[in-house]
């Protein structure tokens, strides 16, 4: 009796396990659509890591401050992609100025301006999917006292497409020391 007991449930692990194997196997194969034509020209411009963290520096640092970036596209386009960011200077007591404090540069240190509506950019050539870096330098300004910027992306509204961020990942703050 204890031999056919031990074949029963034996069989009957298999036959649980073999069932259960062909349902998680038995899937049906459909063909869905790409997705919303809406969303076809739609991309998202965020810092990485993905939040909304600060930095803080010393004001005689030298070297380039680096905030990396993602740019999330799924196709390649016959245009440029284009994400906005710009300067904001906080609700503190003695904010960051672009200048005087320190500059928003290309990697080479090469100094950038912002467009006629007061933004700096990132291109995407193509529209592809890549990662790339805002740089800032700072300017070692002597007087006392810690200053603070932040550096924000915001969205890009264009009747071709759209470069949109994701609100747990568009601002940097720098706090200089």
């Amino acid at each position: 009796m204890n031999k056919f007991f031990l074949m029963n449930t034996q069989n009957i692990l298999i036959m649980l396990l073999l069932l259960s194997g062909g349902l998680f196997f038995a899937c049906e194969d459909k063909d869905y659509p790409a997705g919303l034509p809406e969303y076809e020209h739609h991309y998202y411009i965020v810092y990485v890591p993905n939040n909304n963290s600060g930095i803080t520096v010393n004001r005689s640092q030298t070297e380039l401050i680096k905030f990396p970036v993602q740019f999330y596209s799924e196709f390649t386009r016959n245009y440029d992609a284009v994400a906005h960011y710009s300067v904001v200077t906080p609700d503190v007591p003695n904010p960051a100025v672009v200048g005087v404090d320190f500059q928003i540069v290309d990697q080479e240190g090469n100094v950038l301006q912002p467009g006629d509506n007061g933004k700096y950019s990132l291109v995407f050539p193509q529209a592809v999917k890549t990662k790339d870096t805002v740089y800032v330098k700072l300017l070692n300004n002597p007087e006392p006292g810690t200053r603070m910027v932040e550096i924000n992306f915001e969205d890009n509204i264009t009747p071709e497409y759209r470069v949109d961020i994701f609100s747990t990942a568009f601002r940097r703050t720098l706090t200089i020391e």
